[in-house]
């Protein structure tokens, strides 16, 4: 009897576990846009120059349903009764490219051939690449026989200062001063010692095989003249150059951008925290940060009050996937656009998410990844 009791003949009903799919896309896990749907949709249509194939990318990340992973998929377009306006009063194309940057991911927290043809691309086009926190090597700044170019027009200085020289500086359209990013606001950033090899090392004028971490704060910004003794030097370090600061979607981020303004400076960034997540910690991806939506409206409408609109140029970025959200971004305030994911997608990026742990399938293959020299250090002795 006592054996019956304890293995009934019944079936008892096994509880199954949640598939998960928070961090990434798994089957009859939660929704991500970048699945392997879309992510193949854009490679597709990238490589085949196919307008077709990208509208359905477009379509299948825009019809969100009733299952929203986006504010801005919220919102409806109102059609002007006037009718469109006249092709003769749009900027050309040339102008409307100029517009557009790549976001901000270093070398070494991305590869060599990822980094340098996100630069190469941008500047085919007239548009600007962002070299990240991670310094660049001296070597990019001169361009190739064919043409190309390696240099990033955008430079960026974070809080680490990591490959931030006097050379790095002039070698730049645009200087980025980054205060925080959008997926980890109020957080520093650290990159393994594992990713540190003699390249990254000699590029970020530190010692290979050691982590790097970037503090929190920047450690001579406590205040917004703090921030303006920096724009002012940066100007002084390349005076041809803009200078842009990076803020994050928050509340009373407006006013922040107003005293960016009133610090001098050229650009500020509204980052929303959908982006940076390629070192962002887990637990900042899902739980901090807000859409750029709300930190770029305000920051338009704030500026307008103080009668500083004219002063500046708005920028934003965080996972702008399709022309609906740039089309969003500028009705908002918008007159700049960063991409940085999607970027990567279109270059061969597949979304496995070990970015942090330097194990990317798509650039550790020797087929698709050519060898580096020692020699490519060379310019540090």
């Amino acid at each position: 009897m006592r054996h019956r009791i304890g293995y009934p003949t019944r079936e008892i009903p096994v509880q199954v576990l949640d598939v998960g799919g928070v961090y990434q896309w798994k089957q009859r896990g939660e929704k991500h846009l970048f699945n392997p749907e879309t992510i193949s949709l854009l490679q597709q249509s990238t490589r085949n120059k196919d307008f077709s194939q990208f509208k359905q990318y477009a379509k299948a990340v825009d019809d969100q349903g009733d299952n929203a992973a986006t504010l801005r998929s919220q919102l409806d377009f109102v059609k002007n009764p006037a009718g469109s306006i006249p092709l003769a009063e749009v900027e050309p194309i040339e102008s409307i490219l100029k517009r557009f940057a790549t976001g901000a991911m270093s070398f070494g927290s991305i590869s060599y051939e990822a980094h340098s043809t996100l630069a190469v691309a941008m500047n085919r086009i007239g548009a600007k690449s962002n070299s990240g926190e991670g310094g660049e090597d001296p070597t990019r700044f001169e361009r190739k026989e064919n043409g190309d170019w390696e240099r990033s027009a955008i430079k960026q200085v974070a809080s680490g200062r990591f490959g931030v020289t006097s050379y790095y500086l002039t070698n730049s359209d645009e200087i980025q001063i980054k205060m925080a990013q959008g997926a980890k606001p109020g957080e520093g950033g650290q990159l393994p010692g594992d990713k540190v090899d003699d390249w990254i090392g000699a590029t970020r004028h530190s010692t290979p095989g050691v982590g790097l971490i970037s503090p929190p704060p920047h450690h001579d910004i406590y205040s917004i003249e703090d921030l303006a003794q920096l724009i002012y030097d940066l100007k002084n370090a390349n005076r041809a150059g803009r200078v842009n600061v990076k803020l994050v979607s928050e509340a009373g981020v407006g006013t922040i951008a107003s005293g960016v303004a009133k610090a001098k400076a050229d650009v500020v960034l509204i980052a929303g925290f959908d982006g940076g997540t390629g070192a962002s910690p887990m637990s900042s991806i899902r739980h901090t940060g807000l859409p750029w939506e709300l930190g770029l409206a305000e920051t338009h409408q704030t500026l307008l009050k103080n009668g500083l609109r004219n002063r500046i140029v708005v920028q934003s970025d965080g996972q702008m996937k399709t022309p609906r959200d740039l089309a969003v971004a500028t009705l908002l305030g918008a007159e700049e656009w960063g991409v940085a994911t999607a970027a990567l997608v279109v270059e061969g990026c597949i979304m496995m998410r070990k970015c942090h742990k330097n194990t990317c399938p798509v650039v550790s293959q020797p087929r698709t990844r050519p060898y580096v020299s020692a020699s490519t250090v060379a310019w540090k002795t």
